[in-house]
Order: structure tokens, then C-alpha cells, then sequence
């Protein structure tokens, strides 16, 4: 069997090497001619993510360039700790230029070609195959297309012209690394900010180093152009005078990031629901199958789960019946935690009176609660030595 896996940012080259671990010829074709070096801010990858990434040797490359995040703390605008856990197994921070340059050598290191710059604009299945089509006017022939583009999927609209398109969760996201945030350790905890008119995450690292994003409420929808049209300079400013009047290192984080390394993520969306990730000789992974905002902090985990996932079905089913299993495992869970996500934006975005509520609340939650309401998504495996034949 041979794929053509369309999307090489993270889910894209993980499905490849997935795939080739089961025994599939994969090539990845890139819409943009030019690699993703420099590109995005910091996200995490889970226990789960982790795990995924075990089932096909890459863990350890991962866990090199990543920083621990041992415990998680929900604080308000005071300072006050509304509710903190433990991670255990810890989860992992990477900035994505160093997670997709990581996963794009080790692809290369594999033998998984990737092609830059073959934007798809149609692909045709047939009972021999599906034929992809470029936007360069060349093609390219497999047995399966798997669509790991991205929120913005062009797969998507091939599998189902209805498909919904995202959802702005009403925020504007931001974040910068810092060289010397002049804070002391956080000592591997991830503070979690509800402030007065924005939300602020950070972490500070023995060495005083350390990163932190920015949600800020935005009613009105709009898209990255429009958001990055605006200057990182003039951004700041507006991160600074949304944080003000906290107490807490808010201010004193922003103002250690010149306008240069500001990472200017753009706005908040999701996909509630997906209604079909597959057609013919086509199936979706990643975003373009499971949206949820980076609120969520599970988006690369899902994808790289979903990617090892779908491999394991590839290799033990023909695919009509593969892709219907990989979705019958995948759907409840991913659904679930873009469901979380939202109510967290929910949150995030939440006006006086409901913020007074939230910091009364959340504590008395915290401490009496079901600890398993919140992480029993960091449990999740994949058994990939088991044959879905015969489970």
C-alpha cells in the first residue's frame, strides 16, 4: 500500500512515519516551498502525546527539546491560587519550530520523502487508487490520501463539500520566549492566569529563562491577516495595559520581550464536530479531522495520536472498514476535549460578575473535586503490539 499524506507540519510527517512503521509507503507533499523554521509559538505535548510518540520511537528526540511541566496552578488576577495539580507523568513544553525540525529530520533520517511547495486543489479516488492534483499542475497516484492539513483543511472540502468551517472562540492569542524574564524558578510549574481583562500563562526555568502566552477577549471575529497587521510593537502595548492592574508578573514578563521575538498567534478557533473524516480512498487526521483550540493544550497530542492510530488500522484492516475503526476509536474522545476547550475559552473570555463567581468557585471545586474530571485525558494509550483483526 502506498499514501500521500498531505500537510507536512506535525501531524503530517508523524502519519508517514507511522505508516512506514506498519508497513506503508508514505510521501508527504507541503503546500508552502519553504520549510517551517521559525514559525510558531509554544505548545505542549501531554503524557498521551508522549506515549504516541513512544509507539514509534520518537519520545525520546522529542523530550530533548522540550522543558517539563510538572504542575499545573489556576490563579486570579490577585495573585491567589484558585486550584493547582500535578502532572505525573509530566507534560512537555516545545516551541514548534523545534518540534516540527525534530520530526522533519527524523522523517527524512526514516527514508519519508516530503515535497515542498504541492499545494493540493482536487484528488479523485477511483477502485485503483486516488489521483492528487497540484496547484503546480503536476500529480501524484496512491492507494490512500490522508488529509493532515490543518484547521483549514483543503482534504476536508474534499471529503465533505459541507463540512463546517472553524469557530473563533473569541480570543487573540500571543506568547514570546525570553532570554532573562528577571523572576525566580517557577520550579516546573505552569501558572495559569484568570487576570482582570486578559488570560496569561507562564513558566520561569532555574536559569531565570522562561516563556509565557497571552489570551486577550476579542468580540469580534477576525482573521491573522488582520491581527498581524497591527505591529508587534504597538501589541505589547496592548498586552501591557490589558494586564495592569494584576498582580501578577504579567506586566514585568511582556516588557522583557522585544517586539522582534513576540509570537502573534492570531485568533482562537475550533471545530466542534467534524461530521465525516473519511470518503473513498480519503481520511482525515489531526486538525483537519479534530480542531479543538489551543486552550485544550492536547491539539499536537490528538494529532499524533490520531496519526499512530490510523497507521495501526491501515496495517491490520483493508481500508473501508480501517477508516471506519479509526474513527469509531478516535471521535468521543477528541469531540470531548474540544468541548472542554470551549468552556475554558468560556472562561478565559468571562466578564466581571462571572469572573467573581469562577474565583469563588474553582477553589472549593479544586479541592473537593473528582480529580479524574480533569486528567483522565493524559491516560489515554495506544496498544499498538494488539491486532485490531482479532480484538
Amino acid at each position: 500500500m502506498t499514501a500521500l499524506v498531505i500537510g507536512g507540519g506535525i501531524g503530517g510527517p508523524v502519519a508517514a512515519m507511522a505508516l512506514r512503521q506498519a508497513g506503508i509507503e508514505a510521501t508527504v507533499f507541503e503546500a508552502y516551498d519553504r520549510t517551517a523554521e521559525g514559525v510558531g509559538g509554544a505548545l505542549s505535548i501531554a503524557p498521551n502525546g508522549l506515549r504516541a510518540l513512544r509507539v514509534i520511537g520518537l519520545d525520546e528526540a522529542v523530550r530533548a527539546i522540550g522543558t517539563p511541566i510538572t504542575a499545573m496552578a489556576m490563579q486570579s488576577w490577585t495573585g491567589k491560587t484558585l486550584g493547582a495539580f500535578t502532572s505525573d507523568p509530566a507534560q512537555l513544553l516545545v516551541w514548534r519550530q523545534d518540534l516540527y525540525r525534530v520530526l522533519s529530520e527524523e522523517a527524512a533520517r526514516r527514508g519519508v520523502e516530503t515535497v515542498l511547495g504541492k499545494r493540493l486543489v482536487d484528488a479523485v479516488s477511483s477502485p485503483d487508487g486516488v489521483r492528487a492534483r497540484f496547484a503546480d499542475g503536476s500529480v501524484a497516484r496512491g492507494d490512500i490520501l490522508i488529509g493532515a492539513d490543518g484547521i483549514r483543511s483543503t482534504v476536508r472540502g474534499l471529503v465533505d463539500p459541507a463540512a463546517p468551517r472553524p469557530r473563533y472562540a473569541g480570543l487573540l492569542g500571543f506568547g514570546a520566549n525570553v532570554a532573562d524574564t528577571g523572576l525566580p524558578s517557577t520550579r516546573g510549574r505552569m501558572n495559569l492566569v484568570f487576570g482582570k481583562r486578559a488570560f496569561f500563562g507562564y513558566q520561569v526555568l532555574d536559569d531565570s529563562s522562561g516563556g509565557w502566552f497571552a489570551n486577550l477577549p476579542r468580540r469580534t471575529p477576525v482573521s491573522a491577516a488582520e491581527v498581524r497587521a497591527t505591529g508587534p510593537a504597538e501589541w505589547l502595548d496592548i498586552l501591557r495595559a490589558a494586564f495592569a492592574d494584576d498582580r501578577t508578573p504579567a506586566v514585568a514578563m511582556i516588557d522583557r520581550a522585544s517586539p522582534d521575538e513576540l509570537v502573534v498567534t492570531g485568533p482562537l478557533e475550533d471545530i466542534p464536530s467534524v461530521p465525516t473524516w473519511s470518503r473513498d480512498r480519503m481520511v482525515l487526521v489531526g486538525d483537519a479531522a479534530h480542531a479543538t483550540s489551543p486552550s485544550s493544550g492536547q491539539g499536537a497530542s490528538l494529532a499524533i495520536e490520531s496519526a499512530v492510530e490510523l497507521a495501526r488500522c491501515l496495517r491490520d484492516l483493508p481500508h473501508p472498514q480501517a477508516f471506519r475503526t479509526y474513527e469509531g476509536l478516535r471521535r468521543e474522545r477528541v469531540e470531548r476535549i474540544i468541548a472542554m476547550a470551549a468552556r475554558t475559552n468560556q472562561n478565559k473570555a468571562a466578564g466581571p460578575v462571572v469572573r467573581v463567581i469562577r474565583d469563588l468557585v474553582m477553589p472549593v471545586a479544586m479541592k473537593f473535586g473528582n480529580p479524574a474530571k480533569y486528567t483522565w485525558q493524559f491516560d489515554h494509550s495506544i496498544d499498538w503490539e494488539s491486532s485490531l483483526v482479532t480484538a
